[in-house]
């Protein structure tokens, strides 16, 4: 099996953002980031998806960084998969204190997001996070009233789901098989 990493430096006028990550790791992080609130959430997708993350993100402000983050982490996770049959499909459920949050994932290539999360900031992360993984995804909050912890739970349910989904197939698992672009 070829190894599923890949590196990305995102470098523009408003963020410098470099992201390494590994999908066969066991959760190892080093996050360096001046919004600490992202810095907690990604480390803790990390570790709940046991994938190796290294990163350093910085900018000139707190959208453009976190928008920034989501997409190069997307983009790296969307690297790391080439040409591997994977699970492609999980859901996971995580309950955090009041929080109880559903994610559905399927790594397709068809990205789409529909996000339930009462911070407009992190459904932002999740949307750019879907778009550059090309992965279709759905968080729903069941319950909660924490925004804190209906994003944590959010988070981690993602990570476990990603875990799930990234797992390496024998084979396709899709009725149309590969599909080849030319």
């Amino acid at each position: 099996m070829t190894a599923r990493m890949a590196k990305l430096e995102r470098d523009t006028r408003e963020t410098q953002v470099s992201t390494e990550l590994n999908l066969d790791g066991t959760g190892e992080f080093r996050v360096d980031c001046q919004i600490q609130f992202l810095k907690h959430m990604v480390e803790t997708m990390a570790r709940y998806a046991s994938f190796d993350l290294k990163m350093n993100a910085g900018g000139d402000n707190e959208h453009h960084i976190v928008e920034d983050v989501a997409i190069t982490l997307g983009t790296v996770m969307k690297m790391s998969l080439e040409e591997q049959p994977v699970e492609r499909v999980a859901t996971e459920f995580i309950p955090m204190d009041d929080a109880l949050v559903m994610v559905s994932v399927d790594i397709v290539d068809r990205p789409y997001a529909d996000i339930d999360c009462p911070d407009p900031l992190y459904a932002h992360f999740f949307r750019s996070f879907a778009m550059s993984a090309g992965l279709t995804l759905h968080i729903s909050v069941i319950r909660g009233f924490d925004e804190h912890h209906i994003v944590e739970a959010s988070f981690k349910a993602l990570g476990r789901a990603l875990h799930r989904a990234t797992r390496v197939r024998g084979s396709e698992l899709s009725t149309k098989d590969r599909v080849e672009v030319r």
